[in-house]
């Protein structure tokens, strides 16, 4: 016989139940790995966020997290679902979901999408191999809006740094941080801002930068997830002097020498840029959702 669940606000004091909880939940080896710097990940988002757990007498069974866009406040993101694999099909998922797009509209969404929220986010959407979710998305009224994709480089191979010649390639300081915020702010908008800004001087995370004559030319950084690449930018009059491929390889450097092997690229925009200068290949692929509420 199924027992109990109520839904409760998530707190603080919940997330080491709900790291546990994901740890078992999220199928895919390399998210269950990563459960802990996921959930902190979207519990750091500064702006306005609701979450709610399910519960039983015994544990923690369901999670679910939401935030409103960064970019357009009228539209509302589901940034994790999870569940148990034993509490699955008996409601738990929707009972989730209708709290969290109920928070949602409170906070001003009119639409609600399951895609991430950058910079705070888990996946760009639901991957492709999470196939009950899939089927849950459309079940719960969600219409498949586009598709995205990470990409995995492999880093043995030559990732020594090379000459541009007139142009300064370098690891950002603290000290850049303005400039390189005020960058990608005019050029790409603010989400990309804050995953710079938190890039620099902190533990397995890093970005480099390119300067022309006091002109700053372009940025690359990783460390959003510690085996996970991106973002990067060139300004527009800069490209096609190869400041992006060697952007690129310093960061694989860094983390080449951090002990990886290999690191995945998120949430892939240019996909013929990575495949011709590091030979990435497309590994994960997600399914993004939205419907209005």
């Amino acid at each position: 016989m199924d027992s109990e669940f109520w839904i409760s606000e998530l707190t603080d004091d919940d997330v080491p139940a709900v790291v546990t909880l994901c740890r078992s939940a999220l199928d895919i080896p390399e998210d269950a790995a990563e459960a802990a710097e996921i959930v902190l990940r979207l519990r750091e988002n500064p702006g306005r966020r609701a979450g709610f757990i399910a519960s039983t007498a015994e544990e923690t069974i369901g999670v679910v997290m939401g935030s409103v866009s960064h970019r357009d406040p009228s539209i509302g993101h589901i940034d994790l679902v999870a569940v148990h694999s034993r509490e699955r099909r008996r409601g738990v998922a929707r009972a989730l979901m209708s709290r969290i797009e109920g928070a949602l509209a409170g906070l001003g969404a009119g639409d609600v999408v399951i895609a991430g929220n950058a910079p705070f986010y888990a996946w760009p959407g639901i991957d492709v191999r999470y196939t009950p979710a899939i089927c849950a998305a459309m079940a719960l009224g969600f219409e498949e809006d586009q598709p995205a994709w990470n990409m995995t480089a492999r880093l043995d191979q030559d990732l020594a740094p090379r000459k541009i010649d007139g142009v300064e390639v370098r690891a950002a300081t603290g000290e850049d941080v303005p400039a390189l915020t005020e960058f990608a702010i005019r050029n790409w908008g603010r989400p990309w801002a804050r995953e710079i800004a938190d890039s620099v001087g902190r533990e397995r995370a890093g970005c480099h930068l390119a300067i022309r004559a006091g002109e700053l030319l372009g940025f690359a950084a990783y460390g959003a997830r510690p085996n996970w690449f991106g973002p990067m930018g060139t300004a527009p009059a800069a490209q096609g002097l190869g400041i992006g491929s060697e952007l690129l390889r310093r960061c694989l450097a860094d983390q080449k020498a951090s002990g990886l092997s290999e690191v995945q690229i998120g949430w892939v925009g240019p996909m013929p840029f990575y495949s011709g200068v590091v030979g990435a290949r497309v590994e994960r692929v997600f399914f993004l959702y939205r419907k209005q509420i």
